[in-house]
């Protein structure tokens, strides 16, 4: 955003305000992933999901 802010017009100053981390968005992919490799992502989904990932991701 920042280097496309800067290309359209350079006297465009970008600011990003983080939210805290209850909202912020996590990507699926990244869960996924995580998972693939055997990563603990019991704070990111409910149980059940843990448990149908983890199944998953062992029979690969």
């Amino acid at each position: 955003m920042t280097g496309m802010n800067a290309k359209l017009d350079p006297s465009i100053e970008t600011v990003f305000l983080m939210a805290a981390d209850k909202w912020q968005f996590v990507s699926s992919s990244f869960v996924k992933e995580i998972a693939s490799m055997g990563g603990d992502i019991s704070q990111f989904v409910t149980p059940q999901v843990q448990e149908k990932l983890m199944e998953k991701f062992s029979s690969q």
